[in-house]
């Protein structure tokens, strides 16, 4: 279904502000094959107000999909945020009335979501040490978190993931030394079970938004949440792919591991051994290795035009790269 998303955010305007409210400057920021991101305002009786419109413009499965519904991340968001965890605050879960389709509204946070922009630009030299321990101290809170039963979130532990992303692997045909021994490595070394938690399931450099006088100032994409290892989302935010050109700071590309670990345990979580961050760190490239293959291979066969494809697809060599250090390291 085509939606003309500026003229019903029109209406959305007086909805939200009533009458003699309007909808300016509405933009889209991004779109992939299946969600876009729109920055619009509303100028009315409360003032002018910054917003952002995330909507479905394409199939959804909850059965087989590994993102949840907006619905759904609506009430994540709400959850994280009383933990005071911050995500940009919930203005409207859309409905039928709003003619978006599935669709919420949040206020826009300031600052930059560019990880290299965050990693060299000089408006943030004072904020950038701080950046990985305020990331652990987040992590700590979104962990905390008891899941709201209505958003209905799977389960993935690393066990699941390695099977996961080993069936995409096989059944895209491809042959890949690295990959073949990775898999191999990791499954001998699955870490012991612990208490699962809520995870952001995306959380890196790039998703983070960054005020350069406050630091963190809002955690993105709430799409991927899910329950596992906690680990997990401190080892995705240590994958070289997210350090964007800072290579030695394995933070996000700014910052280190004792910061980041630092600020977990002082807000609260349940400590985490490096070499566990390490593991999940590993299984994130390599997880991020198979995405890369999968995407090229979408573009060779046919099924997309789109010259992305292919540009994020030769990114695969460098997470072969990535995951022979770390098992050169001794993972």
């Amino acid at each position: 279904m085509t939606v003309d998303v500026p003229a019903a955010l029109q209406k959305l305007a007086v909805r939200l502000s009533g009458e003699g409210a309007r909808a300016v400057e509405a933009q889209r920021l991004s779109g992939g094959a299946s969600m876009e991101t729109w920055a619009f305002a509303i100028e009315g009786p409360k003032g002018r107000e910054e917003m952002i419109l995330r909507r479905r413009s394409g199939p959804y499965d909850a059965e087989t999909s590994r993102s949840t519904s907006l619905a759904a991340e609506a009430a994540l968001i709400r959850a994280v945020r009383a933990k005071d965890a911050p995500a940009p605050p919930l203005v409207h879960l859309c409905d039928e009335q709003d003619g978006l389709g599935e669709a919420h509204v949040t206020r826009r946070v300031a600052g930059e979501t560019l990880g290299r922009k965050i990693n060299t630009d000089a408006r943030f030299d004072g904020v950038r040490p701080l950046l990985a321990r305020q990331c652990g101290e987040v992590l700590a809170r979104i962990h905390s978190v008891e899941p709201p039963a209505e958003a209905g979130l799977k389960f993935a532990d690393a066990a699941v993931e390695l099977d996961r992303y080993e069936e995409i692997y096989r059944v895209s045909g491809a042959e890949r030394p690295v990959l073949e021994l990775a898999f191999r490595h990791l499954r001998d070394h699955v870490p012991a079970p612990r208490a699962p938690v809520l995870l952001h399931g995306d959380f890196r450099n790039g998703n983070l938004m960054i005020d350069p006088e406050k630091g963190l100032a809002a955690v993105l994409d709430w799409e991927l949440c899910h329950i596992g290892d906690p680990a997990e989302d401190l080892g995705w935010i240590c994958v070289n792919s997210w350090r964007f050109g800072r290579p030695d700071r394995p933070v996000g590309g700014f910052g280190e591991y004792e910061d980041l670990l630092a600020g977990y345990e002082a807000a609260g979580g349940v400590p985490i051994p490096l070499e566990r961050v390490r593991f999940w760190q590993a299984l994130g490239s390599l997880k991020w290795g198979v995405m890369c293959l999968t995407m090229y291979m979408s573009w060779q066969s046919g099924a997309t035009n789109s010259v992305e494809r292919p540009m994020i697809g030769r990114r695969v060599s460098e997470t072969e790269i990535d995951l022979v250090n770390i098992l050169e390291a001794g993972l």
